[in-house]
């Protein structure tokens, strides 16, 4: 097992950007979690961008001291929590009309936002998601359920 500083910078050798830090990782996941529940209000690229912080983790968390694991997966587990109940599980099947889903093990690519609005709404909408609009919003609600 490995240090954070080492596991950022193997994982940067492995084709991440940068050499990231659990913080930076755990708060970019925090950053997107509560975006979802606000009405993630972006385009798909960006959603599907964001969406790969958790991969870091996901990849990091078999690298990392036990220690480190023990102290973040209280936070990264009520992340995913919120995360759950922010979003409609659908397999996959409206974010894999934009890209290409990842492996089976890494779930939050199976779901999408519960609340759709914005450009991000309006593309999963048109690959027929189904969601909730926010009063705001136009689009798609003949595609929304209570």
């Amino acid at each position: 097992m490995a240090s954070e500083t080492e596991v950022g910078e193997l994982l940067r050798r492995r084709g991440w950007r940068t050499a990231f830090t659990v913080d930076e990782r755990v708060h970019a996941w925090a950053a997107l979690v509560g975006g979802i529940e606000r009405g993630y209000d972006d385009d798909i690229d960006e959603y599907t961008n964001d969406l790969y912080c958790r991969n870091w983790l996901h990849e990091a968390w078999i690298l990392l001291d036990e220690h480190v694991v023990q102290l973040w997966t209280p936070r990264i587990k009520a992340l995913d929590d919120r995360y759950k109940a922010a979003t409609v599980d659908d397999d996959g099947q409206a974010l894999d009309q934009f890209h290409r889903l990842p492996g089976p093990d890494l779930w939050w690519w199976r779901r999408h936002p519960r609340i759709l609005t914005g450009e991000l709404g309006r593309s999963l909408c048109s690959a027929g998601a189904i969601g909730t609009a926010l009063a705001d919003d136009d689009i798609g609600s003949y595609r929304t359920r209570p």
